[in-house]
């Protein structure tokens, strides 16, 4: 249905205001407000992810059809807000601790989560890019924003460069769609689309190919992953953080909905990328990773293997496939958060490390930071019971289904040379030598989303039914259910 009414753009509307109004009460306050707006800005996002959470499940379109609000774009918005908000309870102290509390990083990542909730509501390919870009635009000040550090100021200028050309590879794909289409519009291309079930034209192909590669940039996932191991490791952790969480579902989520609804009878065509990319993602993220000595970097090599995990319930191109997706995400962020909540509190003599060697012993010196890394890293491989064995389980099964046995086969292969890094850093902690131990925690903020990270993450078997059952919905609003 139709609806010109204000209430499915409520949580756009409250970050708009609130991203603005804050950038006001930052410029003009006269004392330092960084704190008050960190804590206004964590508020607001949470009230967004009520109201997303609270909307109506049926499909809503509006804005004359550039914008739909459905049970798909519910689910992905209350996982990117929260997201989100855990990323800057994890900034606060770390940024004044570092010297760079600055107000305006708070309003950058709510403009980026606006950004982010117009892409997963995106129902044109304009719409789309306008979504993108905000999200982009903010991402790209945020990884250098540490503007007196060399290596903050090159990850941001990597990732701007980048971004630009994937921004135009984006462009280009949409051109050639809508140029074989006659419509940017995803209802209007998909009832085109369906005429070429069969086997879509050449230029149509060509389309899908650079929108799929522009995309596949935007969650990291190989062959265009070569800027995230050099971002993850120059920006601020905070900003790492948040870049392998809300961004990175967010971009999945629309990688989602643009194969799926405008292209969705063209299966056969696109889900040959798809699989490709997977495979790719998975088998880079599993070896490169093996040689790090950056935790950052090594962060970053297993964020393109879980996009690779990912991307296989993708390939199945059916309902199940995008319940999987969808349920991986939401798993994947939380064992994510709880591992930079730990990577946030190596700190050593006043001064931050990064390496895999600084974690030695840390079962003796810091147990309950070891305690939480140690059941993240578990989760990563994919160990049962914990919840990032149930996120795997959903996407080799809905491959299974589709008949995509090798892929499954490479994936669960791609797991057990993963997990071998996984493993290592376990026993770094708990069997090594200890190395003089971390400075105390000045803030509560990554104790806290630690702990709950691991709750969840531990405990997860006992009650999955909430968050299945929560994907399940939301990809059923993407088939027509």
């Amino acid at each position: 249905m139709t609806d010109f009414a204000l209430a499915p753009l409520l949580p756009e509307l409250i970050l708009a205001v609130s991203g603005l109004t804050l950038l006001m009460v930052g410029a003009f306050s006269k004392g330092d407000a960084t704190r008050s707006v960190n804590v206004l800005a964590i508020a607001a996002l949470l009230v967004a992810a009520l109201a997303a959470a609270t909307q109506s499940p049926d499909r809503t379109t509006l804005m004359s059809g550039m914008f739909v609000a459905d049970a798909f774009s519910g689910f992905a918005k209350v996982a990117i807000f929260l997201a989100t908000a855990t990323a800057l309870v994890l900034s606060d102290d770390y940024n004044r601790r570092e010297g760079f509390a600055r107000f305006e990083y708070s309003v950058l990542t709510i403009f980026a989560a606006l950004g982010m909730s117009m892409m997963v509501s995106a129902n044109d390919l304009i719409s789309l890019y306008l979504g993108l870009e905000l999200q982009s635009l903010s991402l790209y000040v945020l990884a250098s924003i540490r503007r007196d550090s060399p290596r903050a100021t090159e990850a941001g200028l990597k990732y701007f460069v980048l971004g630009a050309l994937s921004s135009g590879m984006l462009l280009y794909g949409a051109s050639l769609i809508y140029g074989f289409s006659g419509a940017t519009n995803f209802e209007t291309i998909a009832g085109v689309m369906t005429d070429h079930a069969g086997g879509a034209p050449i230029g149509v192909v060509f389309g899908i190919v650079f929108v799929s590669a522009a995309l596949a940039f935007k969650v990291s996932a190989a062959p265009f992953h070569m800027w995230t191991p050099d971002v993850y490791e120059g920006a601020p952790t905070p900003v790492t953080a948040f870049f392998a969480a809300a961004p990175k579902l967010a971009a999945m989520a629309l990688l989602v909905r643009v194969l799926v609804e405008p292209l969705g009878s063209l299966v056969g065509d696109w889900r040959q990328i798809v699989v490709f990319v997977a495979i790719l993602s998975m088998l880079i993220g599993s070896f490169a990773a093996i040689a790090q000595t950056s935790i950052k970097r090594l962060m970053a090599y297993s964020s393109i293997g879980h996009v690779g995990y990912a991307l296989v319930g993708l390939a199945a191109g059916d309902e199940t496939g995008v319940r999987g997706v969808l349920v991986y995400m939401a798993i994947y962020v939380v064992m994510n958060l709880g591992a930079f909540a730990v990577i946030l509190s190596m700190k050593r003599d006043g001064k931050m490390v990064e390496t895999i060697g600084d974690l030695a012993g840390l079962a003796r010196t810091r147990p309950m930071l070891a305690a939480g890394l140690g059941i993240a890293m578990f989760s990563m491989a994919g160990i049962p019971p914990l919840a990032g064995f149930f996120g795997k389980l959903y996407v080799f099964l809905a491959a299974v289904s589709a008949g995509l046995y090798l892929l499954a086969v490479i994936g669960v292969l791609a797991s057990v040379v993963g997990a071998f890094y996984y493993l290592r850093i376990v026993k770094i902690m708990y069997f090594d030598e200890p190395v003089p131990a971390f400075d105390a925690a000045e803030g509560n903020g990554p104790a806290a989303v630690l702990a709950v990270s691991s709750v969840f993450t531990l405990l997860f078997f006992l009650l999955p039914g909430p968050l299945v059952a929560a994907a399940t919905t939301a990809a059923a609003s993407l088939f027509g259910g």
